[in-house]
């Protein structure tokens, strides 16, 4: 399939989205474009603050391994803490 404007076939005009050098945020809420410098073993997400390990295929291409466990299971409960206040300041309903 050729796409009539530019002359270009369907995967040669996909081929200028893409984003080299980032990654998105794997929480499911989030799902923010995160670019980590080179070579850095973790990424943070300033949109949520869950930080991601990272694993370099090669050279600025970057690659999640998966969540940085200590970091955010303090962040689920801190939010846990918070929902429960809510909870017992409303009263069960």
């Amino acid at each position: 399939m050729v796409n009539e404007k530019e002359g270009l076939s369907t995967a040669e005009s996909l081929r200028k989205t893409r984003t080299y050098g980032q990654v998105r945020c794997h929480n499911p809420s989030c799902m923010g474009r995160l670019e980590p410098k080179s070579g850095e073993p973790t990424v943070k997400c300033p949109t949520c603050h869950m930080e991601w390990r990272v694993a370099w295929v090669k050279e600025g291409f970057p690659r999640i391994r998966g969540p940085v466990w200590d970091v955010n299971k303090r962040l689920a409960e801190e939010e846990f803490g918070r929902k429960m206040k809510e909870v017992k300041k409303d009263g069960p309903k």
